[in-house]
């Protein structure tokens, strides 16, 4: 029998459990029937982030970022593709530091990009400056072995 996890929908906030054999499938919200997994980095605010921290049993890689930072827009593209190659093992995430202060404070990002992974509702692991796509996969897989 397979372990079930909880995946929180990045459509409706919703707390999904489904068996963990499943997550490779094209598993859609019990809710919204929307897709669990979007293959891109999520959005996240200060209204949405600890339902998504919290609630999920996924590690969860958060890139602190801002608009204005050149080294954050041009690694953007590098973070995408890695979403594309970490889901559904983990969910990746933005959350736009200047929209966020208070949020980025709470975490005390000091630098940007900045990313943090958290598993089980805590930060594990942080590493602030501008990657790669093949250096974001093998820092997050790093972490979650």
């Amino acid at each position: 029998m397979s372990e079930t996890v909880h995946v929180v929908c990045p459509n409706c906030g919703a707390v999904n459990r489904l068996p963990e054999s499943r997550l490779v499938d094209k598993a859609n919200c019990g809710g919204c029937k929307q897709g669990l997994f979007m293959g891109e980095p999520l959005a996240l605010s200060s209204a949405n982030f600890q339902q998504h921290i919290v609630n999920s049993d996924l590690p969860i890689l958060v890139d602190f970022w801002a608009p204005w930072c050149g080294p954050c827009t041009s690694m953007a593209p590098a973070f995408a593709a890695a979403s594309k190659q970490l889901e559904p093992r983990m969910r990746l995430a933005k959350v736009d530091t200047e929209a966020e202060q208070s949020l980025a404070a709470s975490y005390g990002i000091r630098s940007i990009p900045t990313l943090i992974l958290f598993k089980n509702g805590k930060e594990f692991a942080r590493q602030a400056g501008a990657m790669a796509e093949a250096e974001i996969i093998r820092w997050a897989e790093s972490h979650i072995r």
